[in-house]
């Protein structure tokens, strides 16, 4: 397999581990989950699902300067940052579905990224996928020095993942990543020996189509209805109203006409009451959403919109939690 190829490994979403000895515990960085492909002669950038984004992040491209001479492969997430300093998926927006070259040098200065790396792949010729976490770890530390475009983050050891969720709650931050120190790393695999317990209830929902809006919001997108896969079907979650800006309604009015089609993507159909005013569409934008709780039906429960992902395939996308 061609190292551009390689794809993510994935983790389940559980509760921290009741015996921590034997895990790492990381911070779970709400952002873009990027591939870097570093060879002596060319450098490139790959989300999740495989799409090159190496135009997208320019102020990433001197990490290959800073491992010249070698052939390496990372794993990591592009991050924005608030102004509090704290990982905004909501910011990063502004950078992720940007291609104009103009237009990417201004966000630079306005909404810069940081690429947080957590894992090695490849060293040198070397598949150090096999290697354990804790192995892996130490010689991503020995490579790559921080600087103010990437960062290598610590990591915490055993009796301190509870300490570390609740510090994660206390900040806003998405949760805790529990990592086994002897797991090798499973490329595009979802592994137990990865856990994400989550701070707050948010994760990716596949769009289905979209009801229109009322009174300031008429001609507009009112709601869109998602879901997530359960045995092969897309299963209807409920409808996300609110957490649009007025720029992204704008982006989304096109995106969601193009895909439009006459039957709905959910099996089975939401109720009536949905269905009589939506507008469906192809099963092919993964949105981020934060809510409440899930109610017993498996309805969303104050849900709001972050904004659209494309480093995550539709048919990945799955109830957490």
């Amino acid at each position: 397999m061609k190292l551009e190829q390689l794809r993510p490994m994935k983790a389940v979403t559980a509760e921290l581990p009741v015996d921590e000895h034997g895990w790492a515990f990381e911070i779970k960085w709400d952002g873009m989950r990027i591939l870097t492909v570093i060879r002596p002669d060319a450098f490139s950038l790959w989300s999740g699902n495989g799409i090159d984004a190496s135009n997208r992040y320019p102020e990433l491209a001197p990490i290959a300067d800073a491992l010249r001479g070698h052939t390496v492969v990372l794993d990591g997430e592009v991050v924005a940052f608030d102004d509090n300093g704290r990982p905004s998926f909501g910011r990063l927006q502004h950078r992720m579905h940007v291609g104009n070259a103009a237009e990417i040098r201004r966000l630079m200065e306005s909404v810069p990224v940081t690429y947080v790396v957590f894992d090695l792949l490849h060293l040198d010729g070397h598949d150090v996928m096999a290697l354990p976490y804790v192995e892996r770890r130490r010689l991503l530390r020995e490579l790559v020095a921080d600087d103010g475009a990437w960062t290598v983050p610590a990591h915490r050891l055993e009796g301190e993942g509870a300490s570390l969720l609740e510090a994660a709650k206390e900040q806003g931050l998405e949760g805790v990543m529990a990592k086994r120190l002897d797991s090798p790393y499973l490329p595009g695999k979802r592994s137990p020996a990865w856990r994400k317990a989550k701070a707050r209830p948010q994760q990716e929902f596949v769009v289905g189509g979209w009801q229109p809006g009322e009174g300031n919001r008429e001609g507009y997108l009112g709601s869109l209805l998602v879901g997530v896969y359960e045995s092969g079907k897309l299963r209807y979650c409920g409808k996300v109203g609110t957490g649009f800006s007025s720029r992204e309604l704008e982006r989304l009015r096109p995106l969601l006409t193009e895909r439009e089609t006459d039957t709905s993507p959910f099996d089975p159909a939401p109720p009536r009451l949905v269905s009589r005013s939506a507008r469906w569409t192809r099963p092919e934008l993964v949105a981020e959403v934060q809510f409440g709780e899930w109610t017993e039906e498996g309805i969303l429960r104050h849900p709001s919109y972050l904004g659209l992902r494309d480093d995550k395939a539709p048919t990945d996308v799955v109830r957490e939690g």
